[in-house]
C-alpha cells in the first residue's frame, strides 16, 4: 500500500508504511507532518500514529545543553582549583591539572562538532 506524507515543503509518495517509519526515525519526516493512505481521504499527524511514534528513539540531551554544562562544571573546577592555590593546599595543582585536561577535552569536542546548515 502506498502512503502519500504532506510537509510544509510539499509532498512525498512513499511505496510502503515501513519507508515511512525509516524516513520518520531518520527525521525526513516529521511529528507535524501529514501521512494518507492511497485512496483515503484523511490525513494524520504523524505524531497521532504509534508505529511511527514508537519506531523513533527517545530523544537524547541536545549537544549543545551538555556543552554548557561542561563549561559550568569546568568554571566551578577552575575556581575550586584557584582558592586552593590561593590557600597553599596542593590539592590546587591537581584540580588545576584536572581542569586543564577537562578544558582540552571539551575544547576538542567544539572543534570537531559537526557544522549546522
Amino acid at each position: 500500500m502506498r502512503y502519500q506524507v504532506r510537509t510544509p515543503d510539499g509532498e512525498l509518495d512513499y511505496l510502503s508504511f515501513r519507508e515511512v517509519e525509516v524516513a520518520y526515525v531518520q527525521g525526513l519526516v516529521g511529528p507535524d507532518d501529514e501521512v494518507r493512505e492511497e485512496g483515503q481521504k484523511l490525513w494524520r499527524k504523524a505524531s497521532t500514529i504509534p508505529q511511527l511514534v514508537r519506531a523513533r528513539p527517545p530523544e537524547r540531551i541536545p549537544r549543545d545543553t551538555m556543552q554548557f554544562i561542561a563549561i559550568l562544571c569546568a568554571l566551578a573546577l577552575g575556581l575550586a582549583s584557584l582558592v586552593l592555590l590561593m590557600k597553599g593546599l596542593w590539592w590546587g595543582l591537581v584540580t588545576g591539572l584536572a581542569t586543564t585536561f577537562f578544558v582540552s577535552h571539551l575544547a576538542y569536542t567544539a572543534f570537531r562538532k559537526p557544522k549546522r546548515g
